[in-house]
């Protein structure tokens, strides 16, 4: 098991091999359908996005208590229409989601970020890792909106690493 702490480990990421697993701290940012086609229409993206690692996130709201409730991970492969255009729009160094993608967003990433997975199913064991959730983008999209989560040991598996190789097999 490999520990990672954001920005500080973020030389890590270049270490990083199909298949390990990972327990990352910090700062990441939940981005979903909704918020990627109004970041892609819109022209630009936010600076907080560069060197920041993304969440496909599937939040339920928040429990008594709690900063979110559970936030497991969605498909990936919703999101690889955006990919490229946001690879290109930031200098993202993660993406956090579930599933295979396709062969554009896999060659996108390669070189440029590590694609991990979180683990499908177990979104209440994602959300006891989450510290702190606020909404920082696009508030008006409810669930779909970027949240800046404050993450500790949140449990994840390197599905595609820098040099593009792939746990589904290819790039």
């Amino acid at each position: 098991m490999i520990k990672i702490t954001l920005p500080q480990d973020k030389e890590k990421f270049k270490k990083l091999k199909t298949g390990q697993e990972v327990l990352l701290s910090g700062t990441i940012y939940s981005l979903r359908d909704k918020a990627h086609a109004k970041l892609i229409c819109s022209g630009r993206a936010p600076s907080f996005l560069n060197g920041a690692v993304i969440y496909y996130m599937g939040p339920t709201p928040a429990r008594p208590g709690r900063p979110c409730g559970s936030c497991g991970p969605t498909t990936s492969a919703r999101m690889d229409k955006y990919t490229p255009t946001l690879i290109k729009k930031t200098s993202i160094i993660g993406i956090i989601g579930k599933g295979e993608r396709s062969a554009a967003a896999n060659k996108s990433m390669q070189g440029r970020l590590v694609y991990f997975l979180a683990y499908a199913g177990l979104g209440a064991l994602c959300a006891k890792s989450v510290l702190k959730s606020e909404a920082v983008l696009y508030k008006e999209l409810g669930a779909e909106a970027v949240f800046k989560l404050e993450v500790k040991d949140f449990p994840l598996i390197v599905a595609q690493d820098l040099k593009g190789d792939n746990i589904y097999g290819g790039i």
